[in-house]
Parts: structure tokens; C-alpha cells; sequence
């Protein structure tokens, strides 16, 4: 493992305390996914000498239509078929507690606020939380520990985790189906070397699949 400089342990070390606030202070915003992107890039600027999208993943030999218009797509597909059919009501079981999706109950037939909703969740989301804690998280992690099985195990575990714990508004049954959901993404970022704009479609997707159910009342 590659000697880590102090400037590469102070500058996440402050990075996360202020993301930490954002989340958890007294203010909040729908937009403090998206702040708090800008603030990752800005900070990776800082760490890795004007490199800050490399170090994030954004990958650019791997943007292009195969990936993002057809194995992106699919895998999307795959993982909300499994949501739908198997995670929800195996979890629901487990818990006696359905998820909380009150949330959603506006979007039904409203075509505007769907629209809204969308962009907002492709931005917050889609780029925003992957940003977060597959760009940034797991690469730290991966920084600090190295990428041994046990290594990458722990990685997905606590960093989808806290994942999941941040969708605690969807009740328990929300926050361990999230978990999970969370879980299987890491792992594609992991085994496709850390390839940002991948899972950045795919969750993307994942939730237009879902916010399209909700317009158009199946759930």
C-alpha cells in the first residue's frame, strides 16, 4: 500500500465532518446532495493535484452507448425486477413493517411534479449519492485499507450501511431494503474498476423505473 501523505488524511477527515453537518445540522435542503458533490470534487481538486473526476471514477474509455444505452439499461432492470419481486416482500416478511412510500403519494397522474421529481432525483441521487458514496466513500476507504476481500467486504457493508440508514424516512423496512440495493451497486462499481458513469446510469434508471410506477399508480 502506497505511503498516505497527511494532506490525503486531513483534507477527507474535514470533508466528512463538513458532510456530516450538512446532513445532520440545523440546516437542510432537498439540494444538499448536490452541494455537497461540488464540495467532494473541490476537495479531491485539493488532494490529487487537479485530478478530482479520476479519483471520483469517471472513467472516460468507459462512456460510451454500449455501456450506458444497453448493459447500464439492462443491469437497471435486472435489479428492479429483484427489488419488486423478491427484496421487497422478502424483507417486508422479515419485518411485519411495509416500506413508507408517502413520500411518493403526489406523484400520482401529476405529470409536472413527476417531471420535477425526476430531474431532482437523477441530480440528487443518480449523480449526487453515487458521487458520495461510491465515488467518494468507498474510494477513501479503498485508500485507507486497501482492496482485500475482507477489505472490500467491510467497505460495501458499513459504506451501504450508512447508505440505508439515510433512507430512514422509508421505516425500517426502507432503510434494509436500501442496504441491500445499495449493497449490490457497490459491488458492480467494484468489479467494473471503479467506474462511476456506470452506476451513475444505473441508479438513475433503477429510480425512474420506480418514480414512473408511482405516476402511473402501481404502487
Amino acid at each position: 500500500m502506497k505511503k498516505i501523505s497527511l494532506r490525503q488524511i486531513l483534507i477527507p477527515s474535514i470533508t466528512f465532518a463538513i458532510i456530516c453537518f450538512l446532513w445532520f445540522g440545523p440546516i437542510s435542503t432537498m439540494f444538499e446532495n448536490i452541494i455537497i458533490s461540488f464540495i467532494i470534487i473541490i476537495a479531491n481538486y485539493i488532494e490529487y493535484k487537479g485530478k478530482p473526476f479520476t479519483a471520483l471514477g469517471f472513467q472516460r474509455d468507459k462512456l460510451n452507448v454500449k455501456n450506458i444505452l444497453v448493459y447500464a439499461p439492462l443491469v437497471a432492470l435486472g435489479l428492479f425486477v429483484f427489488y419488486v419481486f423478491a427484496l421487497v416482500p422478502l424483507i417486508t416478511k422479515l419485518t411485519s413493517v411495509p416500506i413508507d412510500y408517502s413520500g411518493f403519494d403526489e406523484l400520482e397522474g401529476n405529470l409536472s411534479y413527476f417531471l420535477f421529481f425526476l430531474l431532482l432525483v437523477w441530480a440528487t441521487a443518480g449523480f449526487g449519492e453515487e458521487i458520495i458514496f461510491r465515488g467518494y466513500f468507498m474510494r477513501q476507504f479503498v485508500k485507507f485499507f486497501g482492496e482485500s476481500k475482507i477489505s472490500i467486504a467491510l467497505n460495501i457493508i458499513i459504506v451501504t450501511g450508512f447508505f440505508g440508514f439515510m433512507h430512514s424516512g422509508q421505516g425500517i423496512t426502507g432503510q434494509l431494503v436500501t442496504w441491500i440495493v445499495g449493497a449490490l451497486i457497490a459491488l458492480i462499481f467494484y468489479l467494473r474498476k471503479y467506474d462511476l458513469w456506470f452506476v451513475i446510469a444505473v441508479h438513475g434508471l433503477f429510480n425512474t423505473l420506480a418514480l414512473t410506477c408511482f405516476y402511473i399508480g402501481l404502487v
